[in-house]
């Protein structure tokens, strides 16, 4: 297939990239170089390799990259509570806009999948949050990054199965380990950062939890949900991630210190309220499509932590590895 990867050098969309050509797709890759392209660099050498440098809300851009591809895997937005935050209007620009406009033209086009990077932030705040929530459990949105990801899921699932037939949501859990555009601004990989170059760590809310899932396996799910018939995968939703790696966050920082055997100065500061607090349940991506996580929290705390100590990345203060 011809496949329309758009945030194509992010931290997720550069390894999904580098998949689907090993799958012996062809590749378009835009993305705006928002955090420069450096993850793309050892791609260019594939045939099947197209770079586009573009802004999803450029409409003459999504044109051009659209056209003649087979399918879409929609991985460009603003990532992130902060990022979020910090410029609402560019967010709903590029996170809701932008995605439908894209949309749009996928139908235009008769592209016959659009696959759509949603998150498990949109469960949001659980009545009770010692219960897994599934992809049947009600969103509860309660930050901007959020509610524009609900926001494109509800008109992506509110088209018939005729009008476009190949769409599919997938939620991943938190991402962590290692890319090529490098993120140290996620829990896992901030924590071990911060243990190893400070010997210390201050976490807010120790006991609040989420799901995790190794950036690797996100790009092995989505590989994995463009080669199936579309009848198995078409108008669905999937939780993206492994019902064994829901984590509080003191229970990672103990994992962080067990992997990487220093004596650390741990400051909890206590949180009677977080935001993110939930528990999911993957079973459906498991029983349906056969998935399972290949990497666990303690692996990619050990890669995160080798790379730092083996000086493979030393300037950690780059405004390139945070959003």
């Amino acid at each position: 297939m011809k496949v329309l990867v758009t945030g194509a050098a992010g931290y997720i969309g550069s390894l999904v990239t580098s998949m689907i050509l090993r799958q012996g797709h062809r590749v378009i890759a835009l993305d705006s170089l928002m955090y420069g392209a450096n993850a793309l660099l050892g791609m260019y050498s594939e045939e099947s390799f197209h770079f586009m440098k573009g802004d999803i809300r450029d409409v003459d851009v999504v044109q051009r990259a659209i056209d003649g591809v087979d399918a879409v895997v929609h991985l460009a937005a603003i990532v992130g509570d902060p990022a979020c935050a910090s410029n609402p209007e560019l967010t709903r620009e590029v996170n809701l806009e932008a995605s439908l406009q894209l949309l749009d033209f996928a139908q235009r086009y008769d592209v016959s999948r659009f696959i759509f990077a949603s998150t498990c932030s949109n469960y949001g705040k659980m009545p009770d949050p010692s219960d897994c929530v599934t992809e049947n459990s009600a969103l509860r949105p309660i930050s901007l990054y959020a509610d524009t990801k609900v926001a494109v899921e509800r008109k992506l699932l509110d088209l018939s199965s005729e009008e476009c037939p190949g769409i599919t949501v997938l939620r991943f859990a938190t991402a962590f380990g290692l890319s090529p555009r490098m993120r140290f601004d996620l829990t896992v990989n901030d924590f071990t950062l911060q243990v190893l170059t400070n010997r210390k760590l201050e976490v807010y809310g120790q006991q609040f939890c989420r799901p995790y899932i190794h950036v690797v396996d996100i790009a092995r799910a989505v590989c994995l949900v463009i080669d199936q018939p579309i009848e198995r995968v078409g108008a669905r939703v999937f939780n993206i991630g492994d019902t064994s790696q829901n984590y509080t966050k003191g229970q990672i920082v103990d994992l962080v210190c067990a992997e990487v055997g220093m004596d650390v100065k741990i400051r909890y500061v206590e949180r009677s309220e977080d935001p993110r607090d939930y528990r999911v349940d993957f079973s459906r991506v498991r029983d349906e499509l056969g998935f399972l996580a290949t990497r666990h929290v303690e692996d990619g705390i050990r890669e995160v932590a080798d790379i730092i100590r083996q000086g493979v990345i030393t300037d950690f203060d780059n405004p390139n590895y945070r959003n």
